[in-house]
Parts: C-alpha cells; sequence; structure tokens
C-alpha cells in the first residue's frame, strides 16, 4: 500500500512568476510586466495607456480588457514585480540543483509562449528562447528530473492582445498550436508529460463577478482554448505516442454552508459553474448537460463549430491535473462571513482555520477532491499545486524556520496516501512553489511557499542568495522515503 515506486515527488514553478529577464535575449513583454505589485487586501492593477497620452489602471482579473484604443504602458514610480522576480533566468542550474539535492522526481514548469514566439507566427521564432528551455530542461535531466511541462500559464504575450485581441479571436487557436508544435518538436527527447493551460476554468471561476456582456467573452474565450487544447493534445500524440497531455484546472472545492437543501443546490451548481464545466470538457471530450444552463444564465448562443466538437472529442487529456490550496463554503443565506481563496472567494467555513492571506486550511478537502475527481473520470490524477504563502524570517545564521509550511504539507500528503490507499489513482505531486517567487494575485514575493528562501523583497531590492528552509530538509527525507516519513 501507499504510493507507487515511480511517484513523482517535486515542486512546480511559472515562468511568469520566476525568470525575470522580461525583456531579455528577444523575449516579448507578457500582461504580467504591466501588472503592479499588490497586498493581502488589494488585487494588482494592469497599466495601459490612452491615445491621448493619459495613463489608466484596471483591476487584474487574469486577462485584461483594456479600453479601445489603449496599449499595455508602465508608469513611473510603480512597481512590477515580475521584471525582476527571482531571476531565475540566471540562476536555473543552481536551483535545479537545489531541487535534485532534495531528491526531486519531477519539475513542473511553464515556457513562456513569449520567449519562443514574442511576436506572432508570422515574426518567427526565437532561437535564444528555444535554447534557453533547452538548457533548463536538460539540466533538469542531467539531475535525473523529469520535466512536466505546461505551455499557458497566465503569461499571453502582448502582441497577440493588442494585434489580434486575445483569446476573444479565433484565430489565436491557430497560433497557440504552431507554439506548441515547436515545443512538442523541439524538446522531443527531453520531455514527456505535458500540460496545456494552467487552471484553464478561471475564466469560468471569475465569471460570476463580471457584468453580463464581459461573462459571455469570459466563455467565448474559454471556449477557444479549450479547442486550442484538444488540438495540442491531438498534435502531440501525432509528433510522440509517448507523450501523455493532461488537463489542468484550479481545485477551488467547495461545501455547502448548511444542511438548507437550496445551499446543497447551490454548491452543486457552483463546483458545475467553476470546475466542472471545463474539466468535463477536457476528460470526456464533450460540453456537459448542465452547460445550456450557464450560456442561458448569461444570455450567451456560443459559436461551437463540426470541427470544434470532433477536436474536442478527438482531444481529451491523458490525465488530470489540479491544483489545490483550501476551500470555502456555498450559501444561500446573506449572513455569512467572506473569505479568501485562489482566485475566487466563498463563504468562511466555521470549522477551519486560514493563512495569513485568508485562504481556510483544509487537508481534509483534498481527499475529498481526490475521491470525487477520480470517481468522476477515472483517469490518474496529477496534483501540481498545494502549498501555503507565508512570512519567512531569514535569521542571522541563514536559517529560515517555518514549521507552518511542514505542518501544511504533512496534513495534505497524509490524506493523500489516504486516498491512494482507498483506490485513488495518483501519479503525482509537484506542491508549489519549490522555490519563492512572485505571487500571482499579488506580486508578493514576501507570500512565501517554497523550500528555498530568495533573499529578494516584494520591489525587487536584495543579494538574491538562496538559502535553505527547515522545510527543505523535511521533504527531502518525504521523497526519500516515498512518502512514508512525514
Amino acid at each position: 500500500m501507499g504510493f507507487r515506486k515511480d511517484f513523482l515527488w517535486g515542486g512546480d514553478i511559472s515562468a511568469a512568476q520566476c525568470e525575470g529577464a522580461w525583456d531579455v535575449d528577444g523575449r516579448a513583454p507578457t500582461e504580467t510586466d504591466y501588472m503592479t505589485l499588490g497586498e493581502p487586501s488589494k488585487r494588482r492593477e494592469v497599466t495601459y495607456q490612452m491615445p491621448d497620452g493619459s495613463y489608466g489602471r484596471m483591476p487584474l482579473m487574469i486577462t485584461a480588457r483594456l479600453p479601445e484604443g489603449a496599449k499595455y504602458a508602465l508608469i513611473d514610480g510603480e512597481c512590477y514585480p515580475n521584471h525582476t522576480a527571482i531571476d531565475f533566468y540566471h540562476h536555473y542550474k543552481e536551483d535545479i540543483g537545489y531541487f535534485a539535492e532534495m531528491g526531486f522526481k519531477a519539475l513542473n514548469l511553464s515556457l513562456s509562449w513569449a520567449r519562443i514566439y514574442p511576436y506572432g507566427m508570422k515574426n518567427g521564432v526565437n532561437q535564444k528562447g528555444v535554447e534557453f528551455y533547452r538548457d533548463v530542461l536538460s539540466e533538469c535531466k542531467k539531475h535525473g528530473i523529469e520535466p512536466i511541462v505546461t505551455l499557458y500559464k497566465y503569461d499571453m504575450p502582448v502582441y497577440y492582445m493588442e494585434e489580434m485581441g486575445g483569446w476573444q479571436n479565433r484565430e489565436l487557436i491557430d497560433e497557440f498550436v504552431e507554439f506548441a508544435r515547436v515545443c512538442f518538436t523541439e524538446y522531443k527527447d527531453l520531455v514527456k508529460y505535458w500540460i496545456t493551460f494552467n487552471e484553464i476554468n478561471v475564466l469560468a471561476m471569475i465569471a460570476e463577478y463580471l457584468p453580463a456582456d464581459e461573462r459571455k467573452l469570459n466563455y467565448v474565450e474559454l471556449h477557444h482554448q479549450l479547442v486550442a487544447s484538444a488540438r495540442a493534445v491531438k498534435l502531440a500524440h501525432e509528433i510522440c505516442s509517448d507523450y501523455l497531455v493532461g488537463s489542468m484546472n484550479c481545485g477551488m472545492f467547495t461545501y455547502p454552508l448548511t444542511c438548507d437543501p437550496e445551499d446543497v443546490i447551490a454548491n452543486q451548481r457552483t463546483l458545475q459553474n467553476r470546475i466542472y464545466y471545463s474539466s468535463d470538457v477536457q476528460a470526456r471530450g464533450y460540453y456537459p448537460s448542465y452547460a445550456k444552463r450557464i450560456w442561458e444564465e448569461c444570455g450567451l448562443s456560443l459559436d461551437i463549430t463540426e470541427q470544434d466538437k470532433s477536436d474536442l472529442m478527438e482531444g481529451k487529456a491523458d490525465y488530470f491535473a489540479f491544483s489545490y490550496y483550501s476551500t470555502n463554503c456555498v450559501t444561500v443565506h446573506n449572513d455569512a462571513e467572506t473569505t479568501q481563496g485562489n482566485l475566487a472567494s466563498g463563504k468562511k467555513n466555521p470549522y477551519l482555520k486560514a493563512s495569513d492571506w485568508g485562504w481556510q486550511i483544509d487537508a481534509e478537502g483534498l481527499k475529498y477532491a481526490l475521491h470525487e475527481l477520480y470517481d468522476r473520470y477515472q483517469m490518474p490524477l496529477l496534483i501540481v499545486e498545494n502549498g501555503l504563502g507565508a512570512h519567512d524570517k531569514l535569521e542571522e545564521d541563514g536559517a529560515i524556520h517555518d514549521p507552518y509550511h511542514v505542518e501544511y504539507m504533512r496534513a495534505h500528503i497524509a490524506k493523500m496516501k489516504e486516498a491512494v490507499e482507498e483506490g485513488v489513482d495518483l501519479i503525482g505531486y509537484t506542491m508549489w512553489s519549490c522555490i519563492d517567487l512572485c505571487a500571482a494575485s499579488t506580486g508578493e514575493v514576501s507570500k512565501r511557499y517554497g523550500f528555498i528562501y530568495v533573499d529578494v523583497d516584494d520591489e525587487g531590492n536584495g543579494s538574491f542568495k538562496r538559502y535553505k528552509k527547515d522545510s527543505f530538509y523535511w521533504y527531502k527525507k518525504v521523497i526519500a522515503s516515498n512518502g512514508e516519513e512525514l
């Protein structure tokens, strides 16, 4: 019993959140490069300039929709933390060396579209970007670390937004598939596991917070992403029969706050709207029955072609990957207290504690999610994000004592093991994030998740020296014992 012998223990990083070097070696700007620094109670903003020269800013909602005629722009005096992040671009050999020292079996990392196709297909491939990722992936393989490569993770090249309108434009499907083709071909001997889109369901998750017209656009964009994902899966299998390509959804699971039947139904609909709408398509190859309800609620007539239907059916995922950080509750009653979560808020669960950022900590919920997903899809599962953002203190002797990270992961890994022993097919766990980096929601490096402390503050100041936390040594034992020693 317990975890399989080839279990993929490791960690997860993101190009946009760790690489820095935002304008180096031919890389084009991405949306994240125009996102300001936020804080726990304030989300980041996207900055832009109007044709008359005036500047504006809008709250970050995953993908910005700028006013007509606006262009992304930097505002003097603002902090844009992703420009430097933790400078993984120049430290990748050192960082991967640390991952190897912990005994990593796998590393989930994303490739920046803007490094490989900075300005679209018509302007060609950036060879320096291709070679950088070849070097990174080769370094992983040198240390016996299996790369799990994500193609798209919140880093849309600005070119596509300003020149093509982003994912609203169906032509972006072809652009993404061509980007995928380059990656599948160039790294054929270095990668086996691929993920098309990170947390593809976030467009559905945030749709409920938007006005009706904006909500419609989210579902149009999501449809184009789902088709692009399916076509990429088909292409991968054509290029290499050994490739395994997964979906990846944000596992923001919820409970009914009370036993009021209306709360139970409201929670069922929340799970359908936020998670299963996307994951059902990727796992089953077609839209679920309740999709019609969702479209009718926002007055949408979605353009689904016969070719789309064929692509979705032929491009089903090989495994199901998901993130899991916390849970919250759903209720029809208006007197419940609100709490925070990964990209979506909810009602506070009185039985759970919360992190410094208001995310409720629920290890039991991970076991619940594993059983729900495996029973629903009957395909291998992969947890690619799970962790705790916290304030760490660098001691004078270079030590970082982070028992809260250990406590969080110990509890979640124990529940993973229970689920596996009860029949769930779980193939790996790449926690978020194995090294400190810029948080997606706020841009803060001070929201520290990693086993490795990076000496840099939220404004990008510091030595960038790396330090091992206590959790580094703990996770090394976990991996060496294949999850037996917690």
